[in-house]
């Protein structure tokens, strides 16, 4: 740990006495200086701290990037010692008074967690190689991806600063964290220990320190950036080449879960010329035996994507590890990276699914309840052939809407397009033609299908043998998407 077992004690202790959480810097700061300190905006958060208190120090320090005396210091973090803290790396001396040397970002409730100071904080100043992220965009997108049942055994995968493993705490009975970087492990124990959770800390690189065991949840923001394979910094480079971790980590999942298990990952992936990106993912998952949903989120052209990671280690000076990073993306008709949330898992179907597909709308959250149904959905329908299929009762999903484009013709407005949309949940929408509408419109969960498919049947002049060979896959699809569900479920 970064401080000693006493140590972490104290620190928790000041933190609680002064009620430096999210709860209570909010209720001090008070809405508008919140709102701005959200868009680095101190100046109203400075305003309302200028007392100096326990809790005013500790937000000036640690949320607004000031450097405050050592006396104020040492009274906030009191009864850990200034020693301590200074040893930790926790605060660091500044001019003539002490600043954050570590980010100290209460988080939920009552947790916190420690991580490097982020390189905006610090301009000029080189990330450190095996540089700590703490709370970023990603490692919020996994947080909400991430199925939350309960679980006997869970494990993150490259665990950085232990975020992904504090969550994991609160649904599994015991939790395995690993990482490549030991300076990584020494954050993740201190956030575990001031958080009051125990766990399984491994040192190595991705799965190998886990060789030979099963879990019924791995979760992982794994080093996913797309490059040549070059290592600068070990939070973001895996030192694969393109985006090989994503399919190392797919085929290794089949060793890694228990039977119902699920494995869930964050990954980029390239979009290369004159090939389908859909179809070059989906080959991740052949063999595997293991059901996958692939959601991708996000693309970038190569010259954005390159900013963006460079500006994130404070790189964004260096023209050549620009141009070299281009021309490795130029090289292999890189069009374009895209960025999403890999779902995978071990339901012993003999078929297994693989979906690969684009989830750019907004969607209600937490997007991980979603993923979990969608599973649950695709289990339910192994189960059924056709006949099974049209012997259940269905009824449209609530606020279920129909929507029309049309254009106004001599004969008045004709209908172009009709597209079923879903206002919640996933925020399907779906170009359907009039047998499909008629189907959907008439699921009301009071026939069977088969039944409703007779009296469309009389309607549309052809036999319910044809039309339930047709309706057979439409209708597995409208389950698995949502628009319909059967009565009972």
């Amino acid at each position: 740990m970064l401080l000693s077992p006493a140590g972490v004690e104290a620190l928790r202790t000041a933190l609680i006495r002064a009620t430096f959480t999210a709860n209570g810097i909010a209720g001090r700061l008070g809405p508008q200086a919140t709102g701005g300190v959200a868009r680095n905006d101190f100046r109203a958060a400075l305003r309302a701290t200028a007392d100096r208190d326990p809790l005013a120090t500790l937000i000036r320090v640690f949320i607004c990037e000031q450097t405050e005396s050592e006396a104020a210091v040492a009274a906030a973090l009191s009864p850990l010692s200034i020693a301590e803290a200074l040893d930790a790396g926790l605060v660091e001396r500044h001019g003539d008074g002490l600043r954050m040397g570590l980010d100290l970002e209460p988080y939920g409730d009552d947790w916190w967690v420690l991580a490097d100071v982020p390189a905006s904080a610090r301009p000029g100043r080189p990330l450190h190689a095996e540089h700590v992220l703490g709370i970023g965009g990603a490692t919020q997108t996994m947080i909400g991806a991430a199925v939350r049942r309960p679980v006997e055994s869970a494990l993150d995968l490259g665990t950085g600063s232990g975020v992904q493993a504090l969550h994991l705490g609160t649904h599994a009975r015991r939790v395995t964290a690993t990482d490549v970087s030991r300076r990584a492990l020494r954050f993740a124990a201190t956030t575990a220990a001031l958080n009051g959770q125990d766990w399984e800390l491994l040192r190595g690189d991705m799965v190998a320190p886990v060789a030979g065991r099963r879990f019924d949840l791995v979760v992982s923001n794994p080093p996913f950036v797309v490059g040549p394979g070059t290592t600068t910094h070990v939070y973001r480079d895996s030192g694969r080449v393109g985006d090989a971790i994503g399919a190392e980590l797919a085929a290794a999942a089949p060793d890694l879960l228990t039977e119902g298990g699920t494995m869930q990952y964050l990954a980029n992936w390239v979009h290369v010329a004159g090939e389908d990106w859909g179809e070059r993912v989906a080959g991740w998952f052949a063999g595997t035996g293991l059901d996958a949903w692939v959601i991708q989120r996000e693309v970038a052209d190569p010259m954005a994507y390159v900013n963006l990671w460079l500006t994130d280690v404070g790189e964004a000076a260096d023209p050549q590890r620009m141009a070299d990073w281009l021309d490795w993306f130029d090289a292999h008709k890189v069009e374009a990276i895209g960025f999403g949330i890999v779902s995978l898992r071990r339901a012993g179907h003999d078929d297994p699914v693989t979906r690969v597909e684009d989830l750019r709308q907004r969607v209600q959250t937490p997007l991980g309840d979603r993923i979990a149904d969608w599973f649950d959905r695709q289990d339910w329908l192994h189960g059924r052939d056709t006949d099974g299929l049209l012997a259940e009762r269905y009824r449209a999903a609530d606020g279920l809407q129909l929507r029309q484009e049309a254009t106004m013709g001599p004969d008045g407005w004709a209908v172009d397009r009709q597209v079923l949309a879903m206002p919640a949940g996933l925020r399907w929408t779906e170009e359907i033609d009039p047998l499909v509408l008629a189907l959907v419109g008439g699921a009301d969960g009071r026939l069977p299908l088969r039944d409703q498919l007779a009296l469309l049947a009389v309607a549309h002049d052809v036999t319910v043998d044809e039309l339930a060979e047709a309706a057979g896959p439409i209708v597995a699809h409208l389950v698995e998407r949502g628009f319909i569900e059967r009565v009972g479920a």
